[in-house]
């Protein structure tokens, strides 16, 4: 059997996943999982028994969630688990057995991991390794991106995935692929966007896209002479003449990767006392982002918070972008209220 890999969702809890390691699910009212038969058919009639509004097959399908989390997933195995705060994807190993925090506010199953690769762009995965990774399941194997997500691990770069078997886990209550609901189709066109201002367009016109999008959302903007000295690239202001303060100073980074410390130190240097603003189709670094904590005058806009304010903005962008990144609106299933 190879490395089982698996993807998993936490939208509740942020920083404290990365500083004390561990990953978590919900449903904190089934009380600590090792009270009851290790079968999933005693977590579903408990779910039952507690939730009688459900149907059964939401009740099948948030039992299997819970029972592969407390049974199923072994220490040594890979979870791959997308970070809301910064849209960005860490990657983990399972390092020891479920546990139940009852001491914990919410999300008390918990299993410990030990963080290997945080903070890894989206960029830096296929549209198709995304899309699946953004399943609307809790928790769930991975089972055709395996190689890639390996690959990125390691620092390597694939250009065309292939699947690899994934370890044989037998569940009927893991479903199949889902309903491309708005959340997913949302969250893909914001990927769909971010391949394209990453890979089809060169750092100049980067740099001129970002002055565009800053002239849609109400600022004047001017590119200064392209160079790779990593200095200020964008000037943006809202006076005529640019003139009167605050000037916000913008440095524009076209990576696959993360941003360090020493670029975004390179532009607090160079900001003599403006507002400043990095731009990036990557990432940022942990000790990156702690700059800007500590800097008010400072804003890090990572990849898909870029490809957000292109979206948002779509319609007031030159056509010349819009045929770089075609849109269209559409009409897509609201799961939200349920």
């Amino acid at each position: 059997m190879g490395i089982h890999i698996w993807g998993l969702h936490n939208n509740a809890l942020k920083e404290e996943l990365l500083e004390q390691g561990f990953v978590s699910i919900g449903w904190d009212e089934l009380g600590d999982l090792r009270a009851l038969a290790r079968r999933r058919e005693a977590i579903k009639a408990e779910l039952a028994r507690l939730h009688p509004e459900d149907s059964a097959g939401r009740i099948s399908t948030h039992a299997g969630v819970v029972y592969r989390f407390a049974h199923v997933m072994e220490p040594g195995d890979l979870v791959v688990a997308p970070y809301r705060p910064d849209s960005t994807i860490n990657i983990g190993r399972i390092s020891g057995e479920y546990y139940y925090e009852s001491d914990a506010p919410l999300h008390r199953h918990r299993r410990p991991v030990e963080w290997l690769k945080t903070g890894v762009a989206r960029n830096e995965f296929s549209q198709s390794a995304l899309y699946e990774l953004g399943s609307a399941v809790t928790l769930f194997s991975v089972r055709r991106h395996q190689q890639e997500i390996l690959a990125v691990f390691e620092g390597d770069r694939v250009t065309t995935p292939q699947a690899q078997p994934v370890a044989d886990v037998t569940d009927s209550d893991e479903p199949t692929p889902e309903m491309p609901n708005a959340a997913r189709i949302e969250q893909a066109t914001g990927d769909f966007v971010l391949e394209a201002v990453s890979k089809e367009i060169t750092p100049a016109e980067f740099e001129s896209l970002t002055a565009d999008v800053l002239r849609a959302l109400g600022y004047r903007a001017r590119v200064t002479p392209y160079s790779r000295d990593g200095g200020v690239d964008v000037i943006a202001h809202k006076d005529p003449l640019g003139v009167e303060p605050p000037q916000i100073m913008v440095q524009c980074k076209q990576i696959i990767g993360s941003v360090t410390v020493p670029d975004v130190q390179q532009l607090v240097g160079a900001g003599w006392g403006s507002s400043l603003l990095f731009v990036t189709t990557g990432s940022f670094t942990r000790d990156a982002q702690i700059i800007e904590r500590q800097n008010a005058r400072l804003r890090l806009i990572g990849g898909s918070e870029f490809a957000a304010l292109v979206i948002a903005n779509y319609e007031k962008l030159p056509e010349k972008w819009r045929k770089v990144v075609p849109l269209r609106p559409v009409m897509a299933v609201d799961t939200s209220a349920e």
